[in-house]
């Protein structure tokens, strides 16, 4: 597999006296350890930001999760204390990169808040609170000190047939680590469901006739890369994306 390299968008934190533009190091360490690819972090940006020019340099973009929550002002709701906290100038930075990508087949991970700014940049809604909704489970992670516990491998999934997770994933019987209070409530019309949670929450999508590899997940495997296969399947198919991506920009750049 031929290395490519894959963009972050940070988020904003402030600590030590200081504005920071920061991603966690799980999805780092995961793009090194599971893609094989070279990760770069970049900034969280709320004007200025020109989604090509960093995409006219990269081979594929993994939007990670994060504390916070897409504001509901992008996809027509009132924000209210449960939607936050919130994050704009990483959705300035995130909901362009993820049109664009989508756009010019780069290869596409979403992860957690990812997914639901997937659904969110091309029309969906988000669902706040889920766990107080009639019939579902508590998907909240856990106040737990030990972080693997709090990020343990909990709730089974089913898995569409015959779709693009269920080719990744193969004869697996997924357990994950859903770790979140929204979700997805109207799915995006160019979105197709790949896994629902047991209570029907959705787990994971694809994109509808994508140019290439473009797949969200409402769980954690960043997490889990390298002792859980799940998790392993997925990067891989990242990165074997990602590599392919990269081949043939660089063919094209040459002719």
């Amino acid at each position: 597999m031929e290395n490519g390299i894959v963009v972050i968008p940070a988020d904003i934190r402030e600590f030590d006296g200081y504005v920071w533009h920061a991603s966690p190091t799980q999805y780092v360490n995961a793009a090194i350890k599971g893609s094989h690819v070279q990760p770069l972090i970049v900034p969280a940006l709320e004007s200025g930001f020109d989604a090509d020019r960093v995409l006219d340099r990269v081979d594929g973009v993994l939007v990670s999760g994060s504390r916070t929550n897409v504001h509901p002002s992008l996809y027509g709701a009132e924000a209210t204390e449960s939607h936050g906290p919130f994050d704009p100038a990483r959705d300035a930075t995130s909901m362009p990169l993820i049109i664009r990508a989508i756009e010019r087949g780069i290869p596409l991970l979403a992860i957690c808040r990812g997914i639901q700014e997937l659904n969110v940049a091309l029309g969906g809604t988000l669902a706040t609170e889920i766990q107080d909704l009639p019939g579902r489970m508590d998907h909240r992670k856990p106040e737990d000190p030990d972080r693997d516990k709090a990020f343990a491998i909990r709730h089974s999934i089913n898995v569409r047939k015959n779709g693009c997770l269920s080719a990744i994933l193969g004869s697996q019987e997924p357990r994950v680590n859903s770790l979140h209070r929204q979700a997805i409530s109207d799915l995006a019309p160019r979105l197709a469901v790949e896994a629902e949670a047991e209570d029907g929450t959705v787990e994971a999508v694809s994109v509808i006739d994508a140019p290439g590899f473009a797949v969200g997940v409402q769980w954690h495997p960043e997490y889990w890369v390298g002792s859980d296969e799940i998790s392993d399947r997925i990067f891989a198919a990242f990165g074997e994306a990602v590599s392919a991506y990269r081949t043939s920009a660089t063919r094209q750049a040459a002719e």
